[in-house]
């Protein structure tokens, strides 16, 4: 049962890291290299709103999810809208943004064990005699808040299935007039607040440090290309499978490996189907 929680746990976890990552590529095609440090920036925000302004503990929450939208749609409009269809510039240029982020925070003073934020709400309980603590259940309801709430955004909403449209076909979607750089952009932010939303959610369980938005940005990338580049399904499979082999790993070896495994369940994957679990590029036979 303890291995069952906690692989839950973990794994919901990764979905939270992941989800915006995988949203803003499946709509904008744009990798968003900045992901680490937009979940870093958010965390460090609500910090700053909390201690810094006195300002109540949700209200920081809510102004940093504000933020972090704004410059994630400013990302977009700015910078990868000029590079978008050119792969490597996608990249560098994501990622260039995404380093000068995390090394202003590192140089602002954000190092060490000084900055944290506190549990939503403190204890624990036991479930079937494995002991829990409230934050990791509040992860887990969150997490499954987040993909029925997200389902319903891209099922119910006309923003959503917009999104959904670009996703599946962007030059069918294109002839019914919808505007792919909006999409994009829209993508692209709401991908920012899913990653603020989970630094906020699972930064209290840690320090918030600038070598995490590195982790963060190698396990949302671990996930989608484990999942399929551009599936959002994919993503949470992928999460469960990686999630689950981490914590059996931890269990059974050394805390140390499960960077480790992440990266090996990338290898075995792609061994066995080149585009991912559910991906939609040519598989290797096809390419040949």
């Amino acid at each position: 049962m303890e291995l069952i929680i906690y692989g839950l746990v973990n794994s919901i976890s990764l979905i939270l890291m992941s989800i915006g990552f995988a949203l803003a590529y499946g709509v904008s095609r744009v990798p968003n290299f900045a992901h680490g440090a937009l979940y870093i920036l958010t965390g460090y925000m609500t910090w700053v709103f909390l201690n810094q302004f006195g300002l109540p503990y949700l209200l920081s929450i809510i102004l940093a999810l504000i933020v972090i939208a704004v410059i994630g749609y400013l990302l977009y409009q700015v910078i990868l809208i000029r590079v978008r269809g050119m792969p490597i510039s996608e990249i560098i240029a994501s990622f260039g943004v995404g380093l000068a982020i995390l090394e202003f925070l590192r140089w602002t003073g954000l190092r060490g064990m000084a900055h944290m934020l506190p549990l939503f709400v403190k204890g624990r309980v036991y479930i079937f005699s494995v002991p829990i603590d409230y934050q990791r259940l509040i992860i887990i309801g969150a997490g499954i808040a987040v993909l029925t709430l997200l389902w319903m955004f891209t099922t119910y909403t006309k923003t959503g299935l917009s999104l959904k449209a670009i996703a599946q076909n962007e030059r069918a979607a294109l002839t019914l007039g919808i505007d792919s750089d909006r999409a994009a952009a829209v993508a692209v932010s709401l991908g920012a607040v899913l990653a603020g939303l989970a630094g906020v959610l699972l930064l209290p369980l840690g320090n918030i440090v600038v070598e995490t938005g590195y982790e963060v940005l190698v396990f949302a990338i671990a996930v989608s290309v484990c999942g399929g580049l551009g599936s959002w399904k994919g993503a949470v499979l992928a999460s469960l499978l990686i999630g689950f082999a981490q914590t059996l790993t931890v269990t059974y070896l050394a805390s140390h490996y499960h960077f480790v495994v992440a990266l090996l369940v990338i290898i075995v994957v792609l061994i066995a189907k080149p585009s991912g679990l559910y991906g939609k590029q040519k598989e290797l036979e096809e390419r040949v």
